[in-house]
Formats: C-alpha cells, structure tokens, sequence
C-alpha cells in the first residue's frame, strides 16, 4: 500500500517537474492525470492511419486509441542502475532516439509474435507480453535497455551519453537481435537509401533452405537539408499505410519521436520525452510492477505538421515471412517509390562497386601512349592527381541530424 501510494506521488511529481522544464512532453499533463482530454485525434469525418490500419476518426476513436495504448511507449527513465564511466542514472535531455528505437523494435516484436489484432489491457499477463516488455526494462541483463543500446553505441564511436542519429541506433539494434534467440529476428540496415536484395537474402535464408526468418528493415533516409523536402510527403504517408509498417524513427529539430500513423496532413506520434521511474516489470505478481507496466503504455497519440518533421528519419518495415518480404517489395516498387522523383529509395538487386574496395578488382592494363613533347617547352613532367601522401583520406562523415 505505502510502495503503491510513493509511486503515483513519485509519478505526480515527474510530471509536475517536466511540465515546469517545458515542453518535454505535449503529453505531460495527461501522464500525470490532469483534468481534461487532449486532442490527438481530430474531431472529423476522416481517415486515420496507424500501423498500416485504417480508421475513422469518429466513429473508431476508442478504437485508435486502444491500438496506440497497445503499443511499447518507450520513454526517459530516472533511477536506473548507473550507466558508463560517468554514472548515469537518467537518460534525460540525451536519451529519446534510444527510446524511439526502442518503440520500433517493440513494435516488431509484438507483431511478429503477438499479431496486429493483438491488444493491451492493464490486466494483462500473457506470458509472450511479459517476455517482450522485460526486453526494454533498464537493467544490465536485459536485451533492449538503455544499457545495452548505450554501451553498444560505444563500438560505434558514441560515447554513453551522446546523442544518436536514426542511423546509428539501427545499427545498434541490428548488433543487439542477434543475441537473443527467442525473438526470432534479423534487422537489416539499408545503407545509401538503397535496399540491397542480396544482401537482405543472405540474412534471412540459409543457402538450400526455404526457411525464412523475420525481418525488420530499417530504411534511413535524409530527405532535405534543413526541412523536408514536400514532394516526399506522399510517399512517406503510402509507407504508413502499408500492413508491413513498423512506422518511422524521426522527429523534428532537437526532438526524436517515433512516428506510427497519420490523420490528413498530420503525422501521429509516441513522445519519449517525459521522464518516469526505472524499475521491472518482471511477471506483474505485485503493484508496484503492475503500474510499472502500464507506465509503459499510452493512449494518446500527439500529432505534427509532416512539414515540421526533421528530414533525417528512418521508415520501418516488418516482414515475417518470404511471402510478405515480396508483397511489401511489390508495393513499394509500385505505389511508393512512383509517387515522387528520385525516389524516396532506390531497390536493386545487388550492391553497386564499392570504391573504397577498388583495389581489389583487376582492372583491364591500360595501353602505354607516347605522348608528344611540345616544343620548347618548360613545364615540369605532370604526376598522376592524387598520388600523394593524403590520396587515401576522406571526409569526415556524420549523421546530420538535430538532437
């Protein structure tokens, strides 16, 4: 009773302390119970898309909203067991890309091994639930926590701490599935805005054998330098519609979101910008784990203008089997990448020359040329561009996203 009692004041507190920082959190308010409801859903005869399902905005509100609170809300903890050299024990103000990664990932998870159709309530103890929300929890020894994510970011040259871009946090994950055999799952990374059929293959089917397994494709995009560039707009709302959509991993300037769905002009979204309390849900025998699970869950959505998101963003694809892998690569060949020019990404069957691997293809002997001297002349021989000592050297190349 009292441990109860001290987590809804620790939980009032939060929100009391985000909504005083500012906008940490549109939500904030109605995490912490204020009076009144927010308007996540338009009150208008319209279609709202979430997760590759169509909605009406009217008459399916209760609806949208039981979908989006079946959905991992991923969000800044306080509390957990310190982090990295520096002791961390709050991934505030650096943690919200790491969180949105999170939310994706779940999101595969809960498809792939609970269904689409699958919904959440405040009583649930399904065993495969439990499995994949202990996965997220923040501790040392579980999967997906913010301790693994951030320490596995080191071998990407991110210190703990350091803010990360969609990119690298896919690059994370794709590390971190591995470990774990019972979620059954490979994360691919197409890099260069191109999905490399070969290399997709390679992963998910063993040479001679038919069996195929999960994929989530995680697909990083720059779609503008500072806004982004309207004529991809289309498609990225097509890519929401799809039944494979895992939605997006993005945001606005200074802002991660996890984007899942869309109404009109509008993109819906899962902000990870309200701190909570760490601790472990384990198998909800008690309270205090039962509330812990549901901090983990939210029902109101908040929306954005497409045109304020961030152009560097990631869209998301969950493809359980071979057949899917084809539908989804129908779809996007025929109904995203038609709508806008170039296209929002490139598909291809294999990789094209990498450069930096030039040296290891026989190129044809180039044929000696005696080239004629001219007269009088007093310039010094010519040398081949390049062939001095910084021949090798490239640019320095970092993600360009905002925090």
């Amino acid at each position: 009773m009292l441990v109860s009692l001290y987590s809804q004041l620790t939980r009032g507190m939060d929100s009391v302390f985000e909504a005083y920082l500012g906008p940490d959190s549109v939500l904030a308010g109605a995490v912490g119970g204020a009076v009144g409801e927010p308007e996540d859903i338009p009150k208008r005869n319209t279609d709202v898309w979430l997760l590759g399902k169509r909605y009406n905005a009217i008459q399916e509100l209760e609806l949208i909203r039981r979908d989006i609170q079946s959905r991992l809300w991923c969000t800044y903890r306080h509390g957990f067991v310190p982090l990295g050299e520096v002791q961390l024990t709050s991934d505030k103000g650096w943690g919200c890309m790491l969180r949105c990664g999170q939310m994706v990932l779940a999101q595969a998870l809960i498809e792939l091994h609970l269904g689409r159709d699958w919904f959440w309530t405040p009583d649930c103890r399904d065993a495969t639930y439990l499995k994949i929300v202990n996965r997220f929890e923040d501790t040392r020894k579980s999967f997906y926590s913010i301790h693994q994510i951030a320490l596995t970011g080191e071998s990407q040259n991110k210190a703990v701490g350091e803010w990360l871009g969609p990119n690298t946090v896919a690059q994370i994950l794709k590390i971190l599935v591995r470990f774990d055999d019972w979620s059954s799952l490979v994360v691919h990374v197409a890099m260069d805005s191109t999905v490399v059929l070969d290399e997709i293959y390679t992963r998910c089917q063993e040479p001679g054998d038919s069996t195929w397994k999960p994929l989530l494709l995680i697909v990083p995009l720059r779609l503008g330098i500072s806004d982004i560039n309207p004529i991809y707009i289309p498609a990225l709302k097509r890519c929401l519609q799809l039944s494979s959509s895992c939605g997006m991993i993005g945001g606005r300037p200074n802002q991660a979101l996890y984007f899942l769905g869309y109404v009109d002009d509008e993109v819906l979204y899962l902000d990870p910008h309200t701190t909570q309390r760490a601790g472990t849900v384990a198998q909800k025998s008690t309270a205090a784990e039962q509330e812990l699970d549901e901090s983990y869950h939210q029902k109101y959505a908040a929306r954005l203008s497409f045109g304020a998101m961030d152009p560097s963003l990631a869209v998301c694809f969950l493809c359980k089997t071979r057949n899917s892998f084809d539908e989804l690569l129908q779809q996007l060949r025929q109904e995203v990448l038609s709508l806008c020019t170039p296209a929002l990404f490139e598909i291809s069957q294999s990789r094209a020359v990498d450069w930096d691997t030039a040296d290891d293809i026989e190129w044809p002997a180039m044929p000696d040329i005696d080239w004629p001297a001219a007269a009088g002349s007093d310039s010094e021989p010519f040398a081949i561009v390049g062939s001095g000592s910084d021949v090798d050297s490239k640019p320095n190349l970092r993600e360009a996203t905002a925090d």
